[in-house]
């Protein structure tokens, strides 16, 4: 089903992400973590669907998506950054296999924090963020999406890795490998939720069950 929705407000997250509020339709209903296809209603991109999460709450009056914009090819992407205010994208069915099922660590790469931001907001206004922990990849300090939300919300729980040296140089340049999680992680069977580029998915999701990870406690987009 596709429901047409305006463009209510549009903010700068970094250099080069943009967080998105539309209109809810009535009786749209998700959980933290889903998302949904979103195209943008002008002649010639009303076909051209995209997957973005909601990182908005369901309680919410309006729904957000957090969207990096890629400049070097005039995509989806490069024109969702071109919309102003009142402009209309439309959003269709909600799906997603990211869910919150327990205390755990999140690992993230890049825009693929995007799933987990709904469901940190969501723990955190519950009362219930104690107990997890984020590892947050990014190529530099000034890609780091809502990092002083995240600052805010989970404190000395979440530690940025950058592959570039770049800004203030306090953060770490590497990547999470089986060194870093062995060093940070103590107990591998607690629950893990991992996304980011699918490469990385891969990679961390076997290093995990190599660790001592339960399969089925490595949650990811299938």
């Amino acid at each position: 089903m596709e429901h047409i929705v305006r463009i209510l407000d549009i903010a700068q997250v970094t250099h080069n992400v943009k967080a998105f509020r539309v209109e809810k339709p009535d009786d749209y209903v998700f959980e933290p973590g889903q998302a949904t296809e979103v195209s943008i209603n002008q002649q010639g991109w009303e076909d051209e669907k995209r997957p973005f999460t909601f990182t908005s709450l369901n309680d919410q009056h309006y729904l957000e998506f957090t969207i990096k914009g890629y400049f070097d090819h005039d995509g989806v992407t490069n024109k969702l950054h071109s919309l102003v205010t009142g402009d209309e994208l439309i959003v269709r069915d909600i799906w997603g296999a990211i869910a919150y099922k327990g205390e755990g660590t999140f690992i993230a790469g890049g825009a693929g924090i995007t799933p987990f931001i709904s469901i940190l907001r969501q723990l955190h206004k519950d009362g219930r963020l104690q107990g997890n922990q984020l590892f947050f990849a990014n190529q530099t300090e000034d890609d780091i999406i809502y990092k002083d939300e995240l600052d805010q919300m989970l404190g000395n729980n979440v530690q940025y890795l950058l592959s570039r040296a770049q800004g203030s140089g306090k953060y770490p340049v590497g990547r999470i490998d089986a060194d870093y999680l062995k060093t940070h992680i103590k107990d591998f069977s607690q629950h893990f939720y991992v996304c980011g580029p699918d490469e990385m998915v891969k990679d961390i999701s076997d290093l995990l069950t190599d660790l001592g990870a339960q399969p089925d406690a490595v949650v990811f987009e299938k």
